[in-house]
């Protein structure tokens, strides 16, 4: 049993290795051996430090790159020397509050061997302190690692990606991916993502999530799939199973909020006046100072005080859409009547402007003129994978379901494997 249950997780290992995994993006970075001071120096190569004495610190507020030198024992004028012989390497004026540099010494030095300064966690400067100056880029190893995530929602979507190990970084793919899709502040628990991605690591910490490749959201038995495939149009590249794209006419909403405190009706007793009237909009609460984005492409008619509706902004995106955004507490910067905006483009903050009883948004549509719930509109979508294309986007789409059908079956044998 134990010769049988290790071949199968062999077998395992391999699979998962060849079908979650890519090649590295970048050569690893190697210590150059036994580097005597003053020999040529490759790029992104470290120099042998392992017999140096090392000084950790960090680069203080207001610090300069001339007196981190002079701090580490150079003289005034080895330091400007120094400046000026990297200076095609190394701007001084980017240094970093609170960065790392390690400073490197001999054993019998006050005047360290090499400076190195952590650019960011991926890419550090190396200084060689002792003449002739010089200064090199060094990179960390990085690698791409592709995955597979299944998580359905108990609490909140960040706590249980979170609980099941996924990069919070993951969730603002998703959230841009199905932002004309899913609002993501109406997440309900059991809702379920199912998706295929690709992260790059340097020293196992996860830097970024390069590329989804494939999700899937389910809803109230009801899934919405998104296929990555790239046109080469330099255009979306986010599609769902039939071929149309993710991206919609209109966000689902203009805001991240907290909550919906006031919905679409006909007949609202308003919280100031006390009176029933028609409310043709939705409140969205949420902190004063919240950016307020354009739900669409389109042309800004108006930006002024409207007295009940404080501050506000009208949109005109086509013939047949038109928004409205009020009580804003100001307009986003050269934002006037006649300036075209973009989907997603911030165009002012919440607030409590005209009248209001505390700090949120008022967001309104039309349609042909005529008030519509925003909660309720279907946003039509943008231009479908070209028609010359079609046959590469299904093959494209075949191969990314066969591979997370391959992963999940290696998921079910590794779970039955920790039962024997």
């Amino acid at each position: 049993m134990t010769t049988y249950k290790h071949i199968i997780t062999t077998v395992l290992t391999l699979s998962l290795a060849f079908s979650c995994t890519s090649p590295s993006s970048t050569t690893p970075t190697q210590p150059e051996e036994n580097l005597p001071c003053g020999e040529t120096i490759r790029e992104n190569v470290l120099p042998r430090l392992d017999t140096l004495r090392c000084v950790e610190s960090k680069v203080r507020n207001g610090q300069f790159f001339s007196s981190i030198l002079t701090g580490a024992g150079l003289s005034a004028n080895q330091a400007y020397d120094l400046v000026q012989a990297c200076d095609s390497v190394f701007d001084v004026r980017s240094l970093r509050t609170g960065a790392i540099y390690r400073a490197y010494y001999q054993s019998d030095k006050d005047i360290p061997s090499y400076i190195i300064y952590e650019r960011d966690r991926i890419n550090s400067i190396v200084f060689d302190c002792q003449p002739p100056y010089r200064a090199w880029t060094c990179s960390k190893p990085v690698v791409t690692e592709r995955r597979y995530t299944d998580v359905t929602i108990r609490s909140s979507l960040w706590n249980d990606m979170v609980a099941a190990g996924v990069t919070p970084r993951l969730i603002l793919s998703l959230s841009e991916i199905y932002a004309w899709t899913v609002d993501f502040f109406g997440l309900q628990k059991g809702d379920r993502f199912r998706v295929l991605y690709d992260v790059s690591l340097c020293e196992g910490e996860i830097m970024s999530v390069d590329t989804v490749r494939y999700a899937v959201y389910s809803s109230s038995g009801k899934d919405f799939p998104m296929i990555m495939f790239n046109q080469g149009d330099g255009g979306n590249i986010w599609w769902n199973d039939e071929g149309e794209s993710m991206r919609k006419a209109f966000l689902k909403a203009p805001l991240q909020y907290s909550r919906i405190s006031s919905g679409f009706s006909y007949a609202r007793k308003h919280p100031v006046t006390r009176k029933v009237q028609p409310h043709t909009g939705v409140d969205y609460a949420a902190p004063a100072g919240t950016p307020v984005m354009s739900i669409g492409d389109g042309v800004v008619t108006s930006a002024k005080y409207e007295g009940a509706g404080g501050n506000t902004i009208r949109i005109r995106h086509n013939s047949v859409y038109s928004t409205a955004y009020l009580h804003l507490s100001r307009y986003a910067s050269a934002l006037k009547a006649g300036k075209r905006v973009r989907q997603g483009e911030v165009i002012g903050y919440v607030g409590s402007t005209g009248r209001s009883t505390g700090p949120h948004l008022d967001f309104r549509v039309w349609k042909n003129g005529s008030p519509i719930n925003p909660l309720k509109m279907e946003s039509p979508p943008a231009e479908p994978v070209k028609t010359e294309n079609r046959a590469a986007f299904l093959k494209q789409k075949a191969a990314l379901e066969a591979s997370v059908d391959t992963i999940r079956v290696l998921q079910y044998i590794g779970k039955v494997l920790e039962t024997i």
